[in-house]
Formats: C-alpha cells, structure tokens, sequence
C-alpha cells in the first residue's frame, strides 16, 4: 500500500475515500509535505450515532487507526518494520458533532525512534492523539502503540 501512499494528495484521497473509514464518515482533511502532520475529520451522521447522541466510541478509535503507523511508514521508509500495536482510549466527554484528530510527528520523536531502534531491538513506541470537538474541547484521549524494529537485514550483527 506503501506506493498508493507516496505523495500526500494519494495519502490524503486514499485513505479518505478507503471504505472502512469512509463508510464511518472519516475525512482526512490536511497531510502536511512532509507527512509528519495529519488532520482528520468525522461528521456526526444517523450511522456513526450512539443511543446517547454522541459519536460511537468504536468510530472515535477508528479515526485514529491506520494514521501514526502510515504516517511513520512514509517518513522513515523501507528500513524499518512498523505495526500498529494497541489502541488506548480514554474518553473525556460525550463527542458531538465534527469531531477532529490532529497526528504530529516532531523530529524528537523521529530521533527518539532511531535511537531506541539502532540496536536491532524492538520498540514500542507511544503516539498520543487528542480528539476534539467542534470548540475545540478535547473529547477523548488516544495513545497509539507502534511496533517499530529495523528491518533484519539492517540490524547490526551481534559479535561471534
């Protein structure tokens, strides 16, 4: 998929009209040149709606999803091995309306990354991810759990 991907105009199409999260009402709204920013829209719609009125928490997770590991995938290249580990959300307050979910990657993340991955080793890596709503209060917290490990034919050699 890495190839659909390769400008931020296929990103941003791609990915906002993939069924999964278009068929949930996801938008991705802006990706930055560089890949490391991303903004995400959802609409409040009859299909997307809990008993309550508010946005299914099921589709908040979903809004995060697939965004830091494709994001990480683009910036860092073919050397690397990246999965999305786990999902933690924590929800702050009933989300109504549009909803919005801004992904940074900064180059202290970036650094962090491949230090923590030089050796060879794995590394899980946390990506915190706030969903707003529409004035801008925070409805829910994500932190997203990514698997990265250089690509084994990369890793350094142990000593023999």
């Amino acid at each position: 998929m890495q190839f659909l991907l390769a400008t931020p105009t296929r990103f941003k199409w791609t990915l906002s009209l993939y069924p999964p999260l278009w068929g949930t009402g996801i938008w991705v709204e802006r990706v930055s040149d560089d890949f490391r920013e991303v903004v995400v829209t959802m609409a409040s719609r009859f299909y997307n709606r809990n008993a309550f009125g508010g946005h299914f928490g099921g589709s908040l997770a979903a809004m995060t999803d697939p965004f830091p590991t494709l994001m990480l995938m683009q910036i860092l290249g073919s050397d690397y091995r990246i999965i999305d580990s786990s999902t933690h959300i924590q929800f702050l307050a009933q989300a109504r309306g549009k909803v919005r979910a801004r992904f940074s990657i900064d180059d202290e993340m970036l650094t962090a990354i491949r230090e923590m991955t030089a050796d060879g080793e794995k590394h899980i890596f946390s990506i915190p991810v706030a969903i707003t709503d529409e004035g801008e209060e925070e409805v829910a917290q994500v932190d997203k759990a990514i698997y990265i490990r250089l690509r084994r034919e990369l890793r350094p050699q142990a000593p023999s």
